[in-house]
């Protein structure tokens, strides 16, 4: 092959990856078939680390891709097999149709959701009730909806307020065309201004998504693996809310505390404040819109009102699956508010589909890890304790993967394993649904900790707005640490105090039932 060929091709492996990260791939790719052949647990291990490191590296190289390749070969040299994937997807079959309809769903109510969160920012002059409210509102939106999506929304509105700031600060009107990414046109005055804005929204956003957190771990729909979990041991919406809440309403307390504090004392980056002249700004493009605003533009505020009342309604009440709730929205949203052509309803779809496809690519990995049997030494270590103790242990396992790993494979993973170990007589039914507990508070309150353990996280560092407001990843692991050390510190307390009794109590009031031995049944006491 001709040496210009072959250096083609390894250009174009990967992309614009770094050279190092292509060839760390490349030797993955070289050692695992030997290791395979040599000893198949401990290449089952290093696939998993290497998968990990892809997670890790998500800023590098989007994981679908470098991870995909890992299993491909997985299942060509036999770790596992594409049946065994096929059966994962499709046990977890929800959480595929939640992201791909409910996230493409909620696209087509971004205008409710973009003014309500626009009302918000105009209407609170404390920087400290706005922080509070950003991050309370951001906490109830992603208890019912995907927190990806509720970020996605929070990103469009800090852009908009951005670029319009940015275009009258540079001498133009609000209808005038303006590139928001050059500040060549701006002068010294209005310059500091945009610091100052620019810290500004930071801290918005840093609360925002910590509120995703807050709010995604307390019901089934907040997170991906939320609906593995409940999935897996049958909890519907209401059971799911009620059996987290002795841990998530004292951590959603404390870290709506934990947003004032932060904002008083301007510790960490926070406490930046909105200055006159950016105010001033703001309020008149609000105006402005309102202005704007038609019959019919206010007629689609009132239909996505309405939809939005449906999907509380719907997934309180369960009516159905959360995927097909979503595929309601689409229909409604889209029949109701004239959006008829095909092209217009595919943009919908951009944001949910790589990440299902990476989800996917989860399951084969997992299809790997029950295959090659490699937590079952670590199951049945964490097993050895008792009560309270093997819940902190739990706790804490969990959420040190998910810091440095994404906690949708930590705990669809972790879940597996101790449906195996319930299946294998080694734990009770009410053993298996406090363990349960454990898993998704620990995969989702520590992994506020890195970008790489939230995907709503992720999707802020890479999205066009992190640059503008000068968000590195460094800056996030930072503006990030007082909530990590809050939250892992309250959820451990709180698994640790307050599970059991609240849980018992709980039985006592007829709140939850005893569910039988058998994943999937409920008995009658």
């Amino acid at each position: 092959m001709p040496q210009n060929l072959l250096q083609s091709l390894y250009q174009n492996f990967l992309g614009n990856a770094p050279d190092w990260y292509k060839k760390a791939i490349i030797a993955f790719l070289v050692i695992n078939p030997f290791l395979f052949s040599m000893n198949p647990y401990i290449a089952g291990w290093a696939l998993v680390l290497q998968f990990i490191f892809t997670l890790a590296m998500a800023l590098k190289c989007y994981p679908l891709q470098p991870g995909g390749l890992l299993l491909l070969e997985a299942l060509a040299i036999g770790m596992t097999s594409p049946d065994m994937m096929r059966h994962e997807i499709i046990l977890n079959i929800e959480v595929v149709l939640l992201l791909v309809f409910m996230v493409a769903g909620i696209y087509f109510m971004k205008d409710l959701l973009l003014h309500v969160f626009t009302k918000l920012l105009i209407n609170l002059e404390s920087k400290v009730a706005l922080s509070m409210a950003f991050c309370a509102s951001s906490a109830i939106l992603s208890a019912f909806l995907d927190a990806l999506t509720v970020v996605a929304v929070i990103i469009a509105v800090a852009t908009g307020f951005y670029s319009i700031y940015h275009k009258v600060a540079s001498g133009k009107s609000f209808h005038h065309d303006h590139d928001h990414t050059d500040d060549d046109g701006l002068h010294h005055p209005t310059r500091n201004d945009l610091e100052d804005f620019r810290a500004f929204l930071r801290n918005l956003m840093m609360h925002a998504a910590v509120g995703t957190a807050l709010g995604g771990v307390m019901t089934m729909v907040g997170e991906p693996q939320n609906l593995i979990i409940a999935q897996q041991a049958s909890w519907g919406f209401l059971e799911f809310f009620i059996r987290m809440s002795p841990v998530t309403i004292p951590v959603f307390i404390f870290g709506l505390l934990t947003t004032a504090i932060l904002e008083k004392t301007k510790v960490f980056s926070y406490g930046a404040q909105l200055s006159p002249a950016v105010r001033e700004i703001l309020v008149s493009y609000s105006t402005h819109l309102d202005e704007q605003r038609t019959d019919k533009d206010r007629a689609k505020l009132f239909i996505q009102s309405i939809i939005a009342v449906w999907l509380v309604i719907g997934l309180g009440m369960h009516l159905a699956a959360v995927g097909l709730i979503g595929l309601s929205i689409i229909v409604l949203a889209t029949a109701f508010c004239g959006v008829i052509e095909e092209h217009a309803i595919g943009h919908a779809f951009e944001e949910a589909l790589p990440f299902t496809a990476l989800l996917c690519v989860f399951f084969g990995i997992v299809a790997v890890i029950i295959d090659q049997k490699l937590f079952i030494p670590v199951i049945q270590w964490v097993l050895t304790f008792e009560g309270k103790t093997q819940l902190l242990v739990f706790y804490m396992a969990n959420g040190v993967l998910s810091m440095v790993s994404d906690n949708v494979f930590v705990g669809s993973v972790y879940i597996t394993e101790v449906g195996n170990a319930l299946k294998a007589g080694e734990i009770t039914r009410d053993q298996y649904d406090m363990l349960a507990v454990a898993i998704n508070t620990g995969t989702n309150l520590p992994s506020v900790a890195t970008p790489n353990g939230q995907a709503a996280f992720l999707f802020l560092l890479t999205s066009a707005l992190a640059p503008l407001l000068r968000l590195s990843y460094g800056k996030m692991v930072y503006m990030a640490l007082p909530y990590t050390v809050v939250l892992t510190i309250v959820g451990l307390l709180a698994v640790y105090f307050n599970l059991y009794d609240m849980t018992d109590w709980f039985y006592e009031m007829g709140w939850i039932s005893h569910h039988s031995a058998e994943l999937g049944e409920v008995s009658g006491h």
